[in-house]
């Protein structure tokens, strides 16, 4: 059996093209195809070359439409044991190709023609084309005259086709002459064999109707001989002359004729029997039918010449009908079939040894590969451009062929897979054996047993080996990868549009709330509706996350893997990874885009098994939508210990031009500071410009719900820095305080005194320092005015300031003590005792005490450090709001205190500090109606608190380095709530004594009354008033002139009556009543007067003492209703009768000493 037969075959003139010499190969295939373009050479172009030696034997030669056709044997062929029975079966032609360059001896390429001429004795017409000769050899040849030798001179490929044309004619013409000198010599024979040769002939001279007679004739001989062999034999040349002559006239008369024609044909052969022939002509009769409406009677010619296949005993012929069988399948649009007989001839070269017959079994199943949905990714995407432009195949038959290859021919696939492999093995192509395998095992890897995918690891592995270092496949293996996600830059790297003309341009655009992300901030824009879009900026480094998996049993390890995008204009980095038997991970894969773009993630490069592969995206997605709709079993990522997560679709992705970056690095570490309550301190951050871009404009800012740890940020230093070069970087200090645990301390401290020691209470924050920035503008002046002119965009630094604050010093309760002290009498010679009327220790005038006014505070150390105590006042305002760690606004009033760990302290604070240093007019204006107002003053209280008590701090400090303030203000504002007016508010009168001074220079008086009273002078200002004792230069029985100093401390004038008591040590009053022991001269009680705002009066008088010993003076003063007043120590009259109000003054102590005392 031949193939490609077709009815057609009876009028083709074999011609064998044989390369002579050494050619390169790409010369041979060039030469070759110049020949072989021309397999159709008209009758009317044949005639200028045509010589009519005697009268054509071709009576009815149709010269103006016939033609010769060529079939070209490229490379040589056998000679047919049948060429006596049908002629074209001879080889008639021989056409040999050298090429002058490589073959310069062009004698000895010549006598290899010669001898291969001899190979084919029926060849009738010879030509050896020597192509690019030199002169060299067009003298030789002229000189020795070569019979077949025809020079090709040099040219271009369109004169070397014309050149090809010329010589194609010309042989054409000789093949027409030598037919018709051989049909005139067998013409005088009139036995059927010879006349159905003389018809074979003229059907390849091109005369159909000359071989139609000559075939009638040789029939009814045959019928008359019972010659059945060359009877079928003259039918078929008979149909084959009447569909030449018919050519382009399809009628289905026509057409049922034929078929009837070769139906006894086969029968014919049937009965010889002639089993080749029989399937032969099935064959020739099954392509010509071969239409879509025909295909039912077409498949059952075909199957039943499967029938007839039992009988053939040549295997060569066995394998000629299984391929032409399979190629009619094909044509007639039965995949499937066609596959299935294809496989059957790869089977048959399989069985055959050698490896030119695995190579040939491995391109069979490679074409029938797409059948199965097994083909090779370079081969696909090849079909897929060629059946984009024919539309001879249904989408839909396609759609269903491929879900049912996928899930019910699974098996099927498999044993494809595995003869590809074996025949490639065999073969020595190690690239389609590493292909085959890598296909088998990452599409049919849930059947395959652990043994089998070990085998197919192996065999991944030795392919590699045989194959060059770095090849590349374009058939995936493992791991399977998908893509997991795409982050947006990391808010250490946002960007910020920028609006031309907007100098506040990073207004709105910081983060509210306390954390760096919110989701409620996401998915709000237009493109959140589609695709996400992502925006990368040239010159920086991106990651994108992408999963792997191995659902298989064996280790995988990759050697390297990084992304792969549609545009080249990306620098990948890649990495390794280790993927465990039946695991998953999830691998970050960066790169750094390189030009401003529009780019797609396509997937990625996987060098694994010493293969690279391309690994893309979209495919993975198809399989697992395959397998959600239930088409296919192998999902590699559902039965894995991996993260679940949802397919990600493949995002936008935009490239800016270079923007500035900025970096940070928080000195002494990235942590968290651990801080104890109220602890303040200073970070350093150093802030870097990684970029290749300037920054030229920066603003510094908080945001988020904690600002108030930030004590002062450093917006000079980074100012000061601007323009920030690349490669530059800045320090700011920024000045953190930390808060308040919430704790109940009271309970803390109980349970410390128990025993039983609480767990350690924590608490984080984290303020959010935030630096927006940008370059330098890239719009011109000249468009700045133009609307919608772009500017490159800023960026913003979110900086967590984060603090892990630890409980520290705790206050348990702070409370207000008011205590009595018995006062102390001078008995001997001391120093005068100054004490101030707003002092720590005040006398009451009545019962002879000192009263204390103290701010307790109690203090619980929970910690395991030492503290140290500082009780500070500020000096100012300003001074507590530009705080700093080395302040100086602030003065100690006592020493340190220490306070170990677990232990507790009471810090008393002298509330002398908080007094007001005078009255205003407001608190004279609510006397007369104290109801209405109550509310008013109260809130005016609260502030005056509020503030006065921001002026007392408790400062602490633990260790070298550790610094910070108790908070105590609510303390403090807690604790004076009740008795706000008693402590704050100053006395609106204030009295001293003092022994006139022209008394004491006369009489030496040994006195410090003098400097007390000049000391009182002095501190007008800070409302003292001032008392004094003598060291008993004051004798008995001497009239001793004294005076009274009264002052107002309010800013209006005061009308009062005032008067001057005093008392003994038993607290008696000494100067009226049986018992008097001491006169006086002047008026003592009931002097009325009034004093200036803010000034003083004095007032004069003498006393003589009778009896020596401690006397203690008090002034008191009744002021009249002419102003009202409210505060303490006044004490109200009667409602009933007039509003007065009474002040009295602090003692003022004398010691009198007898005249006979020392």
């Amino acid at each position: 059996m031949e193939p490609d037969v077709s009815v057609e075959s009876g009028c083709m003139i074999r011609i064998v093209v044989v390369g002579i010499g050494e050619i390169p190969g790409a010369y041979l295939r060039d030469y070759v195809s110049l020949v072989v373009s021309h397999k159709r050479v008209d009758l009317s172009s044949v005639s200028s070359f045509y010589t009519e030696h005697q009268k054509s034997p071709f009576a009815q030669q149709p010269w103006s439409t016939g033609s010769l056709n060529f079939k070209f044997l490229v490379g040589g062929a056998p000679r047919s044991p049948w060429d006596d029975f049908q002629a074209q079966r001879k080889i008639h032609g021989l056409i040999g190709l050298s090429h002058c360059p490589t073959s310069p001896d062009i004698a000895a390429t010549y006598e290899e023609f010669i001898a291969i001429c001899k190979a084919y004795p029926s060849a009738l017409v010879k030509r050896m084309l020597a192509f690019f000769p030199s002169d060299a050899h067009q003298v030789e040849q002229e000189e020795k005259k070569r019979q077949h030798l025809i020079f090709v001179p040099p040219a271009d490929k369109q004169t070397l086709e014309l050149h090809m044309q010329t010589l194609m004619q010309d042989m054409a013409a000789n093949f027409l002459m030598e037919f018709e000198s051989w049909v005139s010599k067998a013409k005088k024979r009139r036995l059927c064999r010879s006349q159905k040769i003389i018809g074979d002939y003229c059907l390849l001279a091109g005369s159909p109707l000359d071989a139609d007679a000559h075939y009638n004739t040789a029939i009814e001989l045959a019928r008359l001989t019972g010659d059945l062999f060359w009877h079928a034999g003259s039918i078929e040349g008979s149909v084959c002359a009447h569909v030449i002559h018919h050519a382009g006239h399809n009628e289905p008369s026509f057409d049922e004729n034929v078929k009837l024609r070769y139906y006894e044909v086969i029968q014919l052969y049937r009965r010889v029997p002639a089993p080749a022939f029989e399937l032969e002509a099935i064959l020739k009769l099954s392509r010509f039918l071969c239409r879509r409406e025909l295909a039912k009677e077409v498949s059952d010619l075909l199957m039943s010449a499967m029938e007839g296949a039992k009988s053939v005993v040549d295997p060569s012929d066995r394998l000629v009908l299984y391929v032409e069988v399979a190629r009619i399948f094909s044509c007639l649009g039965y995949e499937r079939k066609a596959a299935f007989f294809s496989r059957q001839v790869a089977q048959l070269y399989l069985q055959q040894e050698g490896q030119w017959s695995a190579s040939s079994a491995l391109q069979v199943l490679t074409l029938g590969a797409k059948t199965y949905n097994v083909q090779s990714k370079s081969t696909l995407s090849e079909r897929n451009k060629t059946d984009k432009e024919a539309h001879g195949t249904d989408d839909e038959s396609k759609e269903l062929l491929s879900s049912d290859a996928d899930g019910m021919w699974s098996t099927l696939q498999m044993n494809v897979l595995n003869e590809m492999l074996s025949a490639a093995v065999r073969a020595g192509d190690y690239y389609a054996a590493w292909s085959s395998a890598a296909r088998l095992l990452r599409g049919h890897y849930p059947l395959i047993t652990p043994s089998d995918q070990a085998r197919l690891a192996n065999s991944l592995i030795t392919s590699s080996k045989q194959l060059p270092r770095g090849a590349r496949c374009s058939d995936p293996c493992l791991p399977f990868v998908r893509l997991h996600s795409v982050p947006s830059l990391p808010h250490q790297m946002d960007i910020v549009n920028r609006v031309n003309g907007k100098k506040d341009w990073w207004t709105g655009s910081a983060p509210s709330g306390p954390f760096i992300y919110t989701p409620f901030g996401r998915g709000n824009d237009a493109t959140s509706e589609g695709k996400q879009e992502i925006l990368w900026v040239v010159g920086e480094p991106v990651q994108v996350l992408v999963e792997l998996a191995n659902p298989c049993a064996f280790e995988v390890f990759v050697d390297s893997i990084y992304l792969s995008l549609d545009s080249g204009d990306f620098e990948a980095y890649p990495a390794t990874v280790t993927l465990p038997s039946n695991s998953t991970q999830l691998v970050s894969l960066s790169g750094t885009p390189l030009k401003e773009s529009t780019i797609t993630l396509r997937g990625c490069i996987v060098h694994c098994f010493n293969v690279v592969t391309e690994h893309i995206f979209e495919d993975i997605n198809e399989l697992l939508a395959d397998v959600a709709k239930g088409f296919s079993l192998s999902d590699p990522f559902r039965n894995t210990e991996g993260p679940k997560f949802r397919q990600a679709s493949n995002p936008q992705i935009s490239v800016m031009p270079p923007l500035p970056l900025l970096t940070y690095q928080i000195i002494g570490g990235q942590g968290a500071s651990v801080m104890y309550e109220g602890e303040i301190r200073e970070v350093l951050i150093n802030i870097s410009n990684t970029s290749m871009v300037p920054i030229v404009e920066a603003h510094m800012s908080l945001t988020g719900k904690q600002q108030e740890h930030v004590v002062s940020m450093g917006h000079s230093a980074l100012q000061s820095a601007l323009p920030l070069l690349p490669g530059a970087s800045i320090v700011i200090p920024v000045i953190i305080k930390a808060g308040q645990i919430s704790t109940v301390p009271e309970t803390l401290h109980r349970q410390d005194y128990a025993g039983n020691n609480p767990p350690r209470v924590v608490k984080d924050t984290s303020p959010l320092l935030v630096i927006h920035y940008a370059g330098e503008a890239a719009a011109c002046a000249e468009n700045k005015q133009k609307e919608g002119t772009k500017v490159p965009p800023g960026r913003r630094l979110t900086i967590p300031l984060q603090m892990h604050v630890l409980q520290g010093l705790s206050l348990v309760h702070a409370r207000l003590l008011s205590m009595e002290v018995p006062a102390q009498i001078n008995t001997s010679d001391s120093d005068l005792h100054v004490e101030s009327s707003d002092s720590l220790v005040k006398m009451d005038p009545y019962r002879g005490s000192w009263g204390l006014r103290l701010l307790e505070l109690e203090l619980w150390n929970p910690t395991d450090v030492v503290f140290e105590i500082t009780v500070c006042e500020r000096k100012n305002r300003e001074g507590f709001e530009a705080f700093k760690i080395a302040d100086d606004s602030v003065e100690c009033l006592y020493p340190s205190t220490r306070i170990d760990r677990e232990y507790s302290a009471r810090v008393l604070i002298p509330l002398e500090r908080l007094k007001l240093p005078i009255l205003n007019k407001g608190y004279f204006n609510r006397m007369n109606d104290l109801a209405k107002s109550e509310r008013q003053t109260r809130a005016e209280l609260n502030l005056t608190i509020k503030e006065l008590s921001s002026r007392v701090c408790v400062k602490w400090s633990s260790g070298r380095s550790s610094i910070g303030e108790l908070s105590i203000k609510d303390a403090i504002r807690e604790a004076l709530q009740a008795s706000a007016i008693d402590v704050l508010l100053p006395d609106p009168l204030t009295f001293g004594f003092r022994v006139t001074p022209k008394l004491i220079e006369e009489n030496n008086v040994d006195c410090d009354t003098l400097t007390a009273y000049n000391e009182f002078e002095n501190k007008k200002d800070k409302d003292v008033t001032v008392t004094a004792s003598c060291k008993g230069s004051i004798q008995t029985h001497d009239l001793i002139p004294l005076e009274m100093l009264v002052r107002n401390n309010t800013r209006e004038a005061v009308t009062l009556s005032f008067s001057v008591m005093c008392r003994d040590v038993a607290g008696e009053n000494c100067l009226g009543g049986e018992k008097a022991t001491v006169l006086w001269a002047g008026a003592l009680s009931g002097v009325e007067a009034e004093v200036p705002p803010l000034g003083k009066i004095v007032h004069t008088f003498g006393l003589c003492f009778l009896v020596p010993g401690d006397y203690t003076l008090l002034g008191a003063a009744v002021i009249h209703p002419k102003n009202d007043l409210l505060g303490s120590p006044f004490k109200m009259a009667s409602s009933d009768g007039p509003q007065t109000m009474t002040c009295s003054g602090p003692p003022f102590r004398l010691h009198v000493s007898g005249h006979f005392s020392n």
